[in-house]
């Protein structure tokens, strides 16, 4: 019965990624196509963004894919990382891309002046676009919060900030179709297109560097916010338990390493230390779904004179020592 819900989840979540990737090629070649077409810098940034998402969610594909593989000899705590490095590799493109459409923006802003046409097909490709990127991001959101998947909540992030960004496009289309209308004010409003260019830099750059963020901290290791905290009182909570210390929460793609060293009554059975160490596993998988989870178990420290014991957070000189 496992083995048949992890095929199903495999198939869910390379299915979900795969609905992205079509969405982002049709996407592309729709605003390349109409780009030319009106001279709109608004709709080739918009171009370019969906060009990153295409590859954003090839990456996405990938790491779903690779993600599934098990550990082996040569990566003994899977493939997770890949995930991490990709999304940096994705990250470095996107801020890339950011600059260049600023650098266009502001150089059309300021000397060169394009007329665009802000026809009826640069308005129909970006409602389509809206409507293709909310489909999608509602397929990944579904997807990641199913199956915990961080690759797909971060590729449905990616493309609910594209709703804003084509909106933003959308304004800067209406205002060059208002200064055709009235050419009075037209010394103004034919700039809105540029200035849209430069909502849509902004959004992807915030976007990027939030990613760029949650990746880095990702490869170094950071444990997520808290979750050493909860783990320590969820276990001091476990009956048997007589506190815990060396509490380490590793990331790794869409996954959790959580590694524990729990105090136990040094007279406590083989048979019972292994039932204990069981529920304390099944009560950190509770916190972190997913995870995987090695407990130390350890012979309680002995009692001071005075009737305490060290604090389980501190370990004794002896396990320092070790």
């Amino acid at each position: 019965m496992a083995v048949l819900d992890n095929t199903i989840a495999r198939r869910e979540k390379r299915w979900a990624a795969g609905s992205s990737v079509l969405g982002a090629v049709t996407l592309t070649f729709l605003k390349v196509i109409v780009g030319l077409m009106t001279g709109s810098l608004g709709i080739l940034a918009e171009a370019a963004h969906s060009a990153l998402d295409l590859g954003a969610a090839l990456v996405t594909l990938f790491a779903v894919r690779a993600s599934d593989k098990p550990a082996d000899d040569e990566h003994l705590y899977g493939h997770g990382k890949i995930e991490n490095l990709s999304a940096l590799f994705e990250t470095v493109l996107l801020l890339i891309t950011c600059a260049w459409i600023v650098y266009e923006a502001m150089h059309r802003l300021v000397a060169e002046q394009i007329h665009v046409d802000a026809s009826i097909w640069a308005f129909g490709v970006m409602v389509v676009s809206i409507l293709v990127d909310v489909s999608r991001s509602r397929v990944l959101y579904r997807a990641a919060r199913k199956y915990n998947s961080q690759a797909l909540e971060a590729d449905a992030l990616h493309f609910s900030t594209d709703i804003w960004s084509s909106s933003v496009v959308i304004l800067g289309l209406v205002g060059v179709r208002l200064g055709d209308m009235y050419p009075q004010h037209g010394s103004w409003l034919s700039r809105a297109d540029s200035v849209a260019a430069l909502g849509v830099a902004l959004i992807v750059i915030y976007v990027s560097l939030r990613l760029g963020k949650r990746t880095l901290q990702a490869l170094l290791d950071t444990a997520p916010a808290g979750l050493p905290e909860q783990i320590r009182t969820a276990v001091n909570a476990v009956p048997g338990a007589s506190g815990c210390h060396h509490v380490r929460v590793r990331p790794s793609g869409p996954g959790l390493f959580v590694d524990i060293h729990v105090y136990l009554d040094g007279n406590t059975t083989l048979t019972s230390a292994h039932d204990l160490t069981e529920a304390i596993e099944k009560r950190i998988g509770e916190l972190a779904p997913g995870a995987d989870v090695t407990v130390h178990p350890e012979p309680r420290p002995p009692a001071k004179i005075g009737g305490t014991r060290p604090s389980p957070e501190a370990p004794s000189p002896v396990q320092e020592r070790e």
